[in-house]
């Protein structure tokens, strides 16, 4: 099934662009480069022939209930699902070893801490990523691990309820050409990485599950030292449902893994 979103594509410019987290001190305050809202069209992979499989698209989806009731701030959760994430991983991908750093809950709500992400992206650059692999291991640990096989791969999964607006979309990597990507610094107040945006390509393809339950999850590799394409993604600006009313929230998890 055909669907129509809209999202929010990034714009090459002459000069580097960044974002700025958490900008003048203010949690949750951004500061975005200029986006450009497109439409799209998107297919639904729920109830139809195109298989996507992380093998070849670079993104997967699994139903992988959770024993966490709540992701709340006190973090008492995250030893338990970590290690199904962990799980998860080990049989979907081959990952032999796992390394959870980083949880967001995203709500769309204008007062939420952390939103929905619209804007059209992966997560990582080359550079960004190798030294993101230090930031977490240390130089001579991410030494040792760089002479095989690791990739960065984000574990995403609806939270309270099945996602009614905004789902998240992705981009088959086949349809996306080297000159789409635009290099953007990520500026945290303690430190500045890098991520790759997107410009808009008629020829981009795109895919999203409809409806997902929090008994779902998809995974997504946005770097991987082997050559396995990052994937382009964003929230989809679109309503499943107009008669609901539920709050699109979700969890996103960035592992480190080995092969």
């Amino acid at each position: 099934m055909k669907q129509t979103a809209t999202v929010n594509y990034h714009v090459h410019k002459p000069q580097r662009q960044a974002f700025e987290l958490d900008a003048g001190g203010i949690v949750g305050n951004l500061i975005a480069p200029e986006l450009a809202p497109t439409q799209v069209v998107v297919t639904d992979v729920r109830n139809t022939d195109a298989l996507v499989r992380f093998e070849g698209a670079s993104v997967g989806f699994a139903t992988s209930p959770t024993t966490v009731r709540a992701f709340d701030a006190k973090g008492g959760w995250q030893p338990t699902y970590d290690a199904e994430l962990t799980k998860l991983l080990a049989e979907q991908v081959g990952a032999q070893d796992v390394i959870v750093f980083d949880h967001t809950v995203r709500v769309d709500d204008p007062e939420a801490v952390r939103k929905p992400a619209r804007n059209v992206h992966s997560d990582y650059s080359g550079q960004g990523a190798k030294q993101r692999l230090i930031d977490i291991l240390g130089e001579e640990k991410a030494a040792e691990w760089s002479q095989r096989h690791y990739a960065f791969i984000n574990v995403w999964r609806p939270v309270d309820a099945a996602i009614n607006s905004a789902p998240l979309g992705f981009i088959e990597p086949g349809s996306v050409a080297a000159k789409d990507w635009i290099l953007l610094d990520l500026i945290y107040p303690d430190r500045v990485g890098q991520i790759m945006g997107l410009a808009a390509n008629p020829d981009h393809e795109w895919v999203y599950m409809s409806k997902m339950s929090p008994d779902e999850v998809a995974y997504f590799n946005i770097y991987d030292n082997r050559g396995r394409p990052s994937v382009a993604h964003s929230a989809l600006d679109m309503v499943e449902d107009p008669t609901l009313k539920t709050i699109r929230k979700s969890i996103e998890s960035r592992t480190l893994v080995r092969y």
